[in-house]
């Protein structure tokens, strides 16, 4: 079991002693796992109730991006946890490349599609995910795709908000526990602009190009050929210091934007359904 470093609300230690017998109470799970700070502490808790009757399945296509599918391989192997790798096609599907408003939709379907194959498969009962009480708050229609395949959410059945995951991983030493929410590549582009791997491979490679001078949390909006970034409005003063503005502007031309622009009210979650 992973010791409790730190104390913890008298909520927040009912809800993690609620979610572990919940997960002993289960004969093996299958978690789809991303690497984000809600899935792997589903994934953590599982293989800490569980051991080999538990499984971390991730999801690998151009929306994700390489550096979070190494941070996810590292993550699964500190944990412990058999990790497994699958490839998934939703870029092929027009419910997905033509970005309608419910893309999430046709992504969770693709994904659970083989998660559930894999865990019948495989033998492993049940199939969670590390949907959250919040993520119940905001338009997610990749949700009701994993309602479908009859996915469980613990942390939304027990009433995790991302605050509680936060302080819970922290509390059991999980060095990824302030991770910053990364969604996957295509919520870069508005709904209706079409998402392929080339233009996806542009977002990738600004996004690090900007990582690489300090940033911590940054978002390259894709619209047309143009690029708009947003970054924390705290960190702002630092990009005017640190950053060439030339160099960059040069760069971000070499990989196809027409024009590079600021968002100057930062970054902000949810924007894109705003």
């Amino acid at each position: 079991m992973f010791n409790q470093l730190e104390i913890l609300s008298d909520e927040q230690s009912e809800k993690l002693y609620t979610i572990r017998r919940y997960i002993k109470n289960l004969e093996s799970v299958c978690i789809a796992y991303s690497g984000g700070v809600d899935s792997t502490l589903v994934t953590s808790l599982a293989f800490e109730q569980l051991g080999r009757k538990a499984i971390a399945i991730t999801g690998i296509s151009p929306a994700l991006a390489n550096n979070l599918r190494e941070e996810a391989r590292s993550q699964a192997k500190w944990i412990g946890v058999k990790h497994l790798e699958i490839k998934t096609l939703e870029l092929d599907q027009p419910s997905y490349n033509k970005n309608p408003k419910d893309r999430c939709f046709a992504c969770k379907k693709e994904l659970h599609k083989h998660t559930t194959y894999l865990s019948q498969k495989l033998n492993y009962k049940i199939v969670l995910d590390g949907v959250n009480l919040d993520d119940l708050k905001d338009y997610r229609p990749g949700i009701q795709a994993s309602k479908q395949a009859g996915v469980i959410s613990p942390l939304a059945k027990f009433k995790f908000s991302k605050q509680d995951i936060r302080d819970i991983s922290r509390a059991l030493g999980f060095p990824w526990w302030d991770k910053p929410a990364q969604p996957c590549l295509s919520s870069r582009f508005p709904y209706g602009h079409e998402i392929t791997s080339d233009r996806l491979k542009m977002v990738e490679k600004a996004e690090e190009y900007l990582k690489k001078g300090g940033l911590s949390e940054v978002r390259v909006r894709c619209q047309g050929s143009t690029a708009r970034i947003e970054i924390p409005q705290d960190e702002l003063k630092q990009f005017f210091n640190e950053y060439n503005f030339s160099e960059l502007v040069q760069y971000f031309s070499k990989l196809g934007f027409n024009c590079t622009s600021l968002d100057l009210e930062g970054l902000v979650s949810g924007k894109l359904n705003r």
